[in-house]
């Protein structure tokens, strides 16, 4: 038995006076109501209806348990009104993962323009450098860099590649040089990430090979905020998302070292639980997310270094 159908069955007939007249609303037969009354009345083991050739009448029963039916209907009405409101106007809140490295550099400035474009929208981000179950943690988006493991079973739609890319201080190419060929970097001060692969050696690409090119660490951090602010202060020779270098290269702060090199190349995705059925605020910042990056296999940063 479907018992909430059962009920809404039972509340038109008191409604209507009448099965006849429920069944011409419900658009079903008369049998069809008189079965459902029958079984929600042999279900909570009591009449709820006394019934005359005539007349229809509820018994107190009836008439108390109609006042409950009624309210839980209204409030089953109103969630599915909310529900079907959020599917065509985004609104609540959209929770937002990001990669840290992404977030603070790429991702904030175009926050405050999808908040304006989406009012009823409140963003509700994190920046986080560890594994992230979005579905565990709820989150409705999240913006992973190539590497990190996302999960098989989300959909992942690329965004942008992101070149990695040389740069230093203005004052420490002046006291140091500037290296011209991938080998120089054997000589330099290098200020590295703390993932084992890169600790000693960078795959720079030379003639589209990468070379293994052997390096010595000044300083190893697992903070890109740290090295960041090292490189700033001529500490020596980072490397980098081209994402997180534009407004340091055009201050001036930063300079791009061998610029016909790189040292590989970072995937950008945007990724989700599933295609089927999104809310109107995952949507819309899905389609924001896609126009503000229209071309997922370029690097939109790299021209401006």
């Amino acid at each position: 038995m479907d018992r909430l159908q059962s009920m809404r069955v039972f509340a038109k007939v008191v409604e209507q006076g009448s099965f006849a007249r429920a069944g011409d609303q419900l658009d079903i037969s008369n049998a069809v109501v008189t079965r459902h009354v029958a079984d929600l009345e042999q279900h909570l083991g009591t009449r709820l209806l006394n019934r005359s050739t005539r007349k229809l009448s509820l018994t107190e029963t009836g008439q108390q348990y109609l006042d409950r039916v009624r309210h839980i209907l209204s409030d089953i009405d109103d969630a599915d009104a909310m529900a079907a409101q959020s599917a065509r106007c985004p609104s609540g809140t959209l929770r937002i993962y990001c990669h840290p490295n992404f977030g603070q550099t790429a991702l904030a400035p175009l926050l405050p323009v999808f908040a304006a474009a989406e009012p009823k929208v409140v963003l509700d981000v994190t920046l986080a450098d560890r594994p992230v179950d979005l579905v565990e943690e709820g989150y409705d988006i999240g913006i992973f860099i190539d590497n990190q493991k996302i999960d098989s079973s989300m959909i992942a739609r690329k965004l942008a590649t992101s070149s990695v890319v040389l740069t230093a201080a203005p004052g420490y190419v002046s006291r140091k040089g500037e290296p011209m060929a991938p080998r120089d970097l054997s000589k330099h001060d290098c200020l590295n990430h703390s993932y084992e692969k890169v600790r000693h050696t960078w795959p720079v690409q030379c003639g589209g090979k990468p070379v293994e090119v052997p390096i010595v660490s000044r300083m190893v951090s697992n903070n890109n905020a740290v090295l960041r602010e090292a490189a700033i202060a001529g500490l020596g020779v980072m490397m980098r998302p081209s994402f997180t270098l534009g407004d340091d290269i055009a201050d001036g702060k930063l300079v791009r070292l061998l610029r016909d090199h790189c040292v590989g190349r970072l995937g950008v995705y945007m990724v989700y639980p599933s295609r089927r059925l999104l809310s109107a605020k995952v949507r819309a910042f899905t389609e924001f997310m896609a126009k503000s990056f229209p071309e997922p296999d370029a690097d939109p940063w790299l021209k401006s270094l």
